[in-house]
């Protein structure tokens, strides 16, 4: 294989650098290419050099030095990073229906006094909550029927029927629940009367057994009448309207102070008695319950009369106005 020599004896001249504004300063100094300098270089590798590599380069915008996928930061006027905030998050249909059916409870004192337009409205917004019901199975979800339960709404007008033809003019119900504790199966439902003077319960005290998925069998065992709790401070207004007439009020109160006096230390001596049970033992000691919605804070439920009960968890934001 023969090797270019002839490179060893190309001659090297001396290169110099000048500039326009200054004398020529430097010189690049030539030396003499000999074997020992260049190795030798055969015909073979000269006339089949290895193949050539070439990169190639994104188009990148001029202003982005260091492409798309390394951001550019800029410091903020105050140093400070602020984070943005996130959009509200929409309600969903289910909590849309729910607000709307709480809503249409409004004036109707749990449905006692719901006009007809009222109720079928009413009936139409429970059903479709019930074809969406999360909890198919209740009853296989103990856990979420546990706590206090505010009775919001009832087709069963039965449930109190002498506040429902009027005869307790001066008695309204406070509140009316149901507490479940799904350890023991037991359940307590509660009513609260105020009047004028004082106000009471009557609680009713019951055993469940579970009968299908959605239904429970419950066994009623006792009452309890609670002991009256007179109120110490009675306000009275300046007047009254009665068969459209206003009566003026401001002559009692003289005597209502008198009144207040005594019922301050009645009240001392009533609060210390014990509340009165009695046992429950007859045909309507028994009822079924089947509960058709059901999640952490609305329960929907059907009595064996085909009532309708709906039931607000304590301390839901549905309870607020």
């Amino acid at each position: 294989m023969a090797s270019i020599s002839s490179l060893n004896q190309i001659p090297c001249k001396t290169l110099q650098i000048t500039s326009q504004y200054s004398k020529p300063t430097s010189k690049i100094s030539t030396f003499p290419i000999t074997s020992t300098n260049f190795p030798s270089i055969s015909v073979k590798e000269f006339t089949n050099p290895k193949p050539k590599f070439t990169a190639q380069a994104k188009n990148y915008d001029k202003d982005d030095e260091w492409g798309p996928e390394v951001e550019q930061i800029k410091p903020s006027g105050g140093g400070v990073a602020v984070a943005e905030e996130e959009p509200p998050k929409e309600p969903s249909e289910i909590e849309l229906l729910k607000k709307q059916l709480v809503d249409s409870f409004y004036g109707t004192n749990r449905g006692l006094s719901a006009s007809s337009e009222t109720r079928a409205e009413i009936v139409e917004l429970i059903t479709k909550l019930e074809s969406m019901n999360p909890t198919p199975a209740p009853t296989e979800a103990l856990p979420l029927l546990n706590g206090k339960w505010i009775l919001a709404y009832t087709s069963f007008s039965g449930l109190f029927p002498l506040l429902s033809r009027g005869t307790l003019p001066l008695v309204r119900v406070e509140e009316i629940s149901q507490t479940i504790d799904s350890e023991t199966f037991a359940v307590q439902n509660c009513v609260v009367f105020a009047g004028p003077l004082a106000t009471t319960s009557i609680t009713t005290n019951a055993k469940f057994e579970v009968r299908s998925p959605k239904r429970v069998q419950i066994k009623f065992d006792e009452g309890i009448i609670g002991t009256p709790q007179l109120t110490d401070s009675i306000e009275l207004p300046e007047n009254v309207e009665f068969l459209g007439q206003k009566i003026d009020l401001s002559p009692f109160k003289g005597l209502i102070n008198s009144v207040q006096d005594t019922a301050s230390s009645v009240a001392k001596s009533i609060s210390s008695q014990p509340p009165i049970k009695f046992p429950i033992s007859n045909s309507n000691a028994q009822s079924w319950l089947l509960t058709t919605y059901l999640d952490d804070e609305l329960r929907i439920s059907r009595g064996d009369g085909g009532s309708v009960f709906v039931l607000i968890k304590e301390g839901s934001p549905l309870l607020k106005p």
